[in-house]
C-alpha cells in the first residue's frame, strides 16, 4: 500500500512554480515580483526580459517554469496565461564572520529566499 496522492495546491485551471534557493534578499526579489503580477504572461517575460534588476533573471526562470508546467502537465492554452501570483518569501541565511579593527569581528548575513509564481488561464472575453 501506498500512500494517497496529495491534492492538488491551485485550481484545475492554474499551474505553479517554485524557486526556494533565489540568492538575495525578500525585498528586492518582491520589487521584481510586482512587475509582474496581474500582467499576461508574455507581457511578464517582456518586462523581465528587459528589466535592469540581476533578480529578474531568477524571476524569469521561474516564470518560464510555470509557464512550461501549464502547458505539459496540465493542458492549458499559453496565451490566455496571466501570472495570478508571485509572492516572495524569506529562506535560510548564511552566516558568514569579516574581520574587523583591533581583533575583532562582526557577521555578515547572506539571505536567501523563495519565490512562488502561479499561473491561470483566463477565458478571452468577447468585445
Amino acid at each position: 500500500m501506498s500512500k494517497p496522492a496529495a491534492p492538488r495546491r491551485v485550481a484545475d485551471n492554474e499551474a505553479l512554480a517554485v524557486n526556494t534557493m533565489v540568492r538575495g534578499s525578500d525585498r528586492k526579489l518582491n520589487l521584481v515580483a510586482g512587475l509582474i503580477r496581474g500582467k499576461k504572461a508574455g507581457d511578464a517575460l517582456n518586462i523581465l526580459s528587459f528589466s535592469k534588476r540581476a533578480m529578474a533573471v531568477d524571476v524569469k526562470k521561474v516564470l518560464q517554469s510555470a509557464i512550461a508546467n501549464a502547458e505539459n502537465n496540465h493542458n492549458l492554452d499559453v496565451d490566455a496565461l496571466v501570472v495570478a501570483e508571485a509572492s516572495v518569501g524569506k529562506s535560510m541565511v548564511m552566516k558568514r564572520f569579516a574581520t574587523r579593527a583591533r581583533g575583532r569581528s562582526s557577521r555578515i548575513l547572506k539571505p536567501f529566499s523563495r519565490i512562488r509564481v502561479v499561473v491561470r488561464q483566463v477565458e478571452e472575453k468577447d468585445a
